[in-house]
């Protein structure tokens, strides 16, 4: 009987880490698409702005249920987790190629375990940490296969350095102070909180006089919406749930699948994938086992 539950609390973990990863995998390209015709803090902003409307019908229950003293972290969260970060990635996509972001997004397994052991009291074994090492190593030959790196505007790379350190906070906080809380409550109330300052950033950066019915503006803004919806509000809910079943450490190893995701649609947008990519495959896919073998 435990033998059973143990075996099904791993299956949804494993789902829930393919969903995170297909999510995230897929932002990068509605990211870009909403970059077309919009500014970097317009899209970011809408981004979190459309991710607090769709949760509103679920902050009430929230509010109800998260305690005062929690209310502070669950603020925290939304800011370290997803609207910082969202600026960060969105400026720094401006200036450098997705396959140094994404190298650069793999840090956070290793910023999890650094300020999890330095500042959070987290044990991590040698095995998880070797296991996030081997993961790292995979992801960075299996971008190094590719011949389209470029390394201009190098300094616009830590500011997604600056987005994994902060994924890397929010998750040990997550974790040691959220972890009896909902995950549908913690992403409902940190995204309400985030709609009043949004429309005010929408406005101040000029969204609002833009001609919102032009064609271009009006995709750039649907995809942009589309990413608040999907790779924040479903997304945000579904690694909570995943941070409190399988641990902070686990959870962020979801960085690693996503280059799954990104060479899926590479292939569909024609590009060739070689042995040597599929090797690197392999090798993250090793380093992700270790991470969540007991």
């Amino acid at each position: 009987m435990q033998q059973n539950f143990a075996l099904r609390e791993k299956l949804i973990n494993w789902g829930l880490f393919t969903i995170l990863s297909i999510i995230w995998g897929s932002s990068f390209i509605l990211m870009k698409l909403g970059l077309e015709t919009l500014s970097p803090y317009q899209v970011a902003t809408i981004r979190m702005l459309s991710a607090g409307i769709v949760l509103i019908p679920f902050a009430l229950e929230g509010f109800r249920k998260i305690k005062k003293n929690e209310l502070v972290y669950v603020t925290l969260s939304g800011l370290l987790g997803s609207f910082f970060p969202a600026y960060l990635f969105c400026i720094a996509e401006t200036k450098i190629d997705s396959s140094l972001a994404g190298i650069l997004n793999a840090l956070t397994p290793l910023f999890t375990i650094s300020v999890g052991f330095f500042f959070f009291q987290m044990k991590a074994s040698k095995q998880k940490f070797m296991g996030v090492l081997v993961g790292f190593v995979g992801l960075c030959l299996l971008f190094l296969a590719q011949k389209n790196i470029s390394l201009e505007n190098f300094s616009y790379a830590f500011l997604v350095l600056i987005a994994t350190l902060l994924y890397g906070i929010n998750v040990n906080m997550v974790s040691k102070h959220l972890h009896n809380t909902g995950s549908m409550n913690i992403a409902a109330v940190a995204f309400t909180f985030l709609i009043i300052p949004c429309v005010i950033i929408l406005y101040f950066t000029g969204y609002f006089s833009l001609p919102l019915l032009n064609e271009p503006i009006l995709k750039s803004t649907g995809y942009s919406a589309l990413l608040g919806f999907g790779g924040t509000a479903i997304a945000t809910v579904v690694y909570y749930r995943l941070v409190k079943n399988a641990g902070g450490l686990f959870a962020s190893t979801v960085t690693y699948g996503i280059p799954f995701v990104a060479v899926f649609w590479g292939i569909l947008g024609g590009e060739n994938f070689n042995l040597l990519q599929f090797g690197c495959m392999g090798i993250i896919l090793i380093g992700v086992w270790l991470t969540n073998k007991k």
